[in-house]
């Protein structure tokens, strides 16, 4: 008999060991580790997932009363939402079909709720009937002429040097847009990634700067990337020196470290950090005051930042590398495609 072990009686009356007693302390969590996991999933999948579940705007929020999402739509409906049949995840897919949302908006409920399941320690719904039902949404999505995702539009050298044109350089919302701008594109930043950057993750060198980048949505375990940053060519799309003019105007107000996307209001007073959302705003309104119309969004500066070093002849594996996608992701080879498709056409210099 193995010390430690459960008794348990048989028809012969015989002991034998069941399994290891499990003492009530190592079923525990503490709070402290408890919060670790539940801060293990990036805050911006947390805020998706929780709107997805119930409709909070964040996970530490009270569910609102009542609740959205799916399980308001289960308790509407008298379904189970957890553990959910594939029937009702395939229901419910039908129901977001009818409300008109995105193909990509769908698969991103779709993966809530089965994350949810899995943290929850139940077994992820099956999931194919409702994969099918999304099929469907997509060919009745075609047939109506609607486009399967929707894209931001790049911004390509040419279009970013009329965005800067648009800049009143001598204000200080001038300035900092025009940081904005060269920020994201050199950073391949998504919108959350450049507003996280601090004046103490940035290090000068003889080629130009080096950014650290503390964590991204694709480095969940916060390992960090650097990005190598050179001097640019034409004054107005150098980042170096538009990076270092914004500086010198913080440092004339007082700030000497911290972020360094700032809020700037009507009297020209710099605040505090910029939100990722505000970012979005700032590309908008910049895209279409320089003409361009819209279809810009943040992720432009991205997507812009892919498409330039490809048409600059760099190779795939490297954008990858800089951008922090995934080596021959899909994303990436769209960018891409959008590139080859005027560079390769079989008809070039022949009509």
């Amino acid at each position: 008999m193995q010390i430690g072990a459960e008794l348990t009686t048989i028809e012969s009356g015989e002991l034998v060991p069941a399994g290891p007693l499990r003492p009530s302390a190592d079923l525990t969590l503490s709070p402290a580790a408890a919060q670790r996991i539940r801060d293990s999933v990036a805050v911006n999948t947390g805020r998706a997932y929780a709107r997805v579940w119930d409709g909070r705007p964040r996970p530490d929020a009270e569910p609102p009363s009542p609740p959205g999402g799916f399980l308001g739509w289960c308790l509407t409906h008298s379904r189970t939402p957890m553990p959910a049949t594939p029937e009702t995840l395939a229901e419910y897919v039908s129901h977001l079909c009818d409300e008109g949302k995105s193909p990509a908006t769908i698969e991103q409920a779709l993966a809530a709720i089965r994350t949810v399941h899995h943290a929850a320690g139940c077994e992820r719904p099956e999931a194919d009937q409702a994969l099918r039902v999304l099929r469907t949404h997509r060919r009745e999505r075609a047939d109506a002429g609607l486009s399967a995702q929707r894209q931001a539009v790049p911004v390509v050298v040419e279009n970013l040097r009329k965005m800067v044109d648009t800049l009143d350089r001598s204000k200080p919302i001038g300035l900092r847009d025009h940081a904005l701008l060269l920020l994201g594109i050199v950073s391949f930043g998504r919108r959350s990634e450049v507003v996280s950057y601090t004046w103490e993750d940035v290090s000068k060198v003889p080629e130009g700067l080096v950014l650290r980048l503390r964590k991204s949505k694709t480095d969940q375990d916060a390992r960090g990337a650097t990005i190598p940053v050179l001097y640019g060519a034409f004054p107005g799309t150098d980042p170096v020196r538009v990076l270092a003019r914004w500086r010198e105007l913080c440092e004339r107000r007082g700030i000497t470290s911290g972020p360094i996307l700032r809020s700037v209001d009507r009297h020209g007073r710099i605040g505090g950090s910029l939100s990722p959302q505000a970012v979005n705003v700032a590309v908008q309104r910049i895209a279409e005051r320089a003409g361009l119309g819209s279809g810009y969004t943040a992720h432009s500066l991205r997507a812009g930042a892919a498409t330039i070093a490809y048409k600059n002849g760099a190779p795939i594996s490297k954008i990858c590398e800089l951008g922090r996608w995934k080596q021959g992701s899909p994303v990436v080879l769209r960018y891409i495609r959008a590139v080859d498709q005027w560079t390769d056409h079989p008809f070039q210099g022949v009509l």
